[in-house]
């Protein structure tokens, strides 16, 4: 098998080799233009940028998703299995809220006067 190889090798003509070597040459001139690509400040840059991106987006999508659980908690306590209002705890939360505001509405008059 050894010789049958080394005579294929030694059968080509002088045109396939220099076939084979420009092939190689376009191949190594292809992966050397890809290699400069990727290493190109703009390309880190670009790619940096990209990870970041994705980061802040799954960041914010994991916010949303839990806020939207905790206004859905909050909601599931002031109305009931029907959609309905349920007016025993929305009356004392809005009067709690209700004095909040008067406080401060009077503090800051005080301060001014």
């Amino acid at each position: 098998m050894g010789e049958s190889s080394t005579q294929d090798k030694s059968a080509r003509t002088a045109v396939q080799i220099e076939a084979d070597i420009e092939r190689t040459r376009t191949q190594l001139a292809s992966t050397l233009d890809e290699l400069a690509v990727r290493v190109h400040p703009s390309t880190i840059t670009a790619q940096a940028k990209a990870k970041a991106q994705a980061a802040v987006e799954e960041r914010t999508a994991k916010v949303y998703v839990a806020a939207s659980g905790l206004l859905e908690k909050a909601r599931a306590n002031f109305v009931d299995e029907d959609g309905q209002p349920r007016r025993e705890r929305i009356i004392p939360v809005a009067a709690v809220g209700l004095g909040v505001v008067l406080l401060l509405a009077t503090r800051r008059r005080r301060r001014k006067g």
